[in-house]
């Protein structure tokens, strides 16, 4: 064997270029960057528009912060979850892969739960996108729509997620480093930055 092949056998296809997983982990990345403009874009805008109110009001004195803080702990442990997950996956555990994904997916499940608790409550007390009782009918705009915005990225998530599930759970799947690997981690990518954005949303909208 030339020396050429066996450096070629030491790469793990993963990492192999101009593969279908590197190609797929590339997508994902693109697509993610472009997800990041339009979450900034809400999040500028929304500073510039609490900016220029002569009326806006305190967020941190309209929202539940212990009930968003709560939303954030649960984001951040099923990051922590998916982690596990997917080394899980690699090292061949199907049963312990099974866990992890279920408990992100409970996770991510609780998390829009809460976050429709919280829109029915402040509903009943007058926020609506284009009235509020406290201030500037911005504020409920705003909130609406990053908070919405970020909610369709959880459920799309928990979907995407359920999916990886039923991949892994399946006998005749083949685990540990190889294709399914991958395509569960690039899921992971996915589920990692919608946490990430909910952290900044929390501190753009919630506590600032």
């Amino acid at each position: 064997m030339s020396e050429a092949a066996v450096m070629h056998a030491r790469v793990e296809p993963a990492e192999t270029p101009l593969t279908p997983e590197s190609w797929g982990k590339l997508g994902m990345w693109v697509f993610l960057a472009g997800d990041a403009m339009s979450f900034g874009a809400l999040l500028v805008g929304y500073g510039l528009l609490r900016h220029a109110s002569t009326n806006w009001p305190l967020p941190f004195e309209i929202f539940g912060i212990n009930l968003t803080a709560f939303m954030t702990f649960l984001l951040i442990c099923s990051s922590v979850t998916m982690v596990k997950g997917l080394e899980a996956v690699k090292n061949n555990q199907r049963s312990v892969a099974k866990t992890y994904l279920l408990l992100t997916i409970i996770g991510g499940a609780g998390f829009l739960g809460l976050q429709a608790y919280e829109w029915t409550h402040l509903i009943e007390e007058g926020l609506q996108i284009y009235t509020n009782p406290w201030g500037s009918a911005l504020f409920g705009t705003t909130f609406f729509m990053i908070t919405g915005f970020h909610g369709m990225h959880v459920t799309g998530g928990v979907i995407y997620l359920s999916v990886m599930l039923a991949i892994v759970s399946k006998p005749t799947t083949q685990l540990g480093p190889g294709r399914t690997y991958n395509v569960v981690e690039i899921a992971g990518l996915y589920w990692h930055f919608v946490d990430l954005v909910w952290i900044m949303v929390f501190t753009f909208v919630y506590l600032v």
